[in-house]
């Protein structure tokens, strides 16, 4: 089986750049976007053979998830259930199979000046509680942009970076954190040497043509889920957004 997570900074947009090709190309048994930036309505992408789940923010033009699967799931959930301060962005949808539960999130930037890395926070742990609920029923696998470059392998210029939205010790900690509590990073457990592997890129200074990246969106999985991971995919050379594609292989 193969899943693939993209953020698609816009979908309207990625859609004039490429998006439907590599969607058919690559034929995933589920495909998962982040920040589509859509409201319901606003676009038609229905592809045959998939079942679609969208899940909007309350705010026009922001945030957004949506995830396609050629499998109907047991059960589909919108956000966490936890608290409303976490519900109105359309960052996290549930779907359950029978084997495992798999999400996707766009989880928040803390922004510039780290003006939102209190709420940040508080929302690691709120989503950190929700995995763990779920891993307690059966394994997860989770998707999508997590807003953090774990270690300093995991982007360009770590030390001039430090402190830096999605580079805070405070960011760092509580993913670690998440691993902590029974998930592995499936690409750094099967490739826990590589460098230069990234997955965003600003669009300033010909960042991706020099390859200053960050590596920030991530397939996350339940520890004793990782027999069935076969390997974990960077699709670097795909564009249409400031983000590539990344994926799985599993069993």
């Amino acid at each position: 089986m193969k899943f693939i997570s993209w953020n698609v900074n816009g979908l309207r947009a990625c859609m004039g750049k490429g998006f439907e090709a590599f969607f058919k190309a690559e034929d995933a048994d589920i495909f998962a976007l982040q920040e589509t930036k859509l409201q319901q309505g606003q676009i038609d992408f229905a592809p045959e053979g998939y079942r679609a789940y969208w899940h909007y923010a309350e705010k026009k033009g922001y945030s957004g998830t949506a995830v396609f699967t050629k499998t109907e799931p047991v059960s589909v959930r919108y956000g966490m259930g936890l608290s409303e301060e976490f519900e109105s962005e359309g960052r996290v949808i549930t779907l359950e199979f029978e084997e495992f539960f798999f999400v996707t999130v766009y989880t928040p930037n803390a922004q510039r000046e780290l003006t939102r890395l209190e709420y940040r926070c508080r929302w690691e742990d709120a989503f950190r509680e929700y995995l763990v609920s779920l891993d307690k029923q059966k394994p997860v696998v989770v998707c999508g942009d997590m807003n953090v470059a774990h270690n300093e392998i995991d982007l360009k210029n770590a030390k001039s970076n430090v402190g830096n939205a999605g580079f805070t010790n405070e960011e760092r900690e509580k993913f670690t954190r998440l691993l902590e509590a029974g998930f592995s990073d499936t690409f750094r457990t099967l490739y826990p040497d590589r460098a230069d592997a990234y997955t965003w890129w600003s669009y300033m200074f010909r960042s991706r043509e020099r390859n200053t990246g960050w590596r920030i969106d991530y397939f996350v999985a339940s520890k004793r889920f990782m027999p069935r991971v076969k390997d974990a995919l960077i699709y670097n050379e795909i564009l249409g957004s400031d983000h590539c594609p990344v994926g799985l292989i599993i069993e």
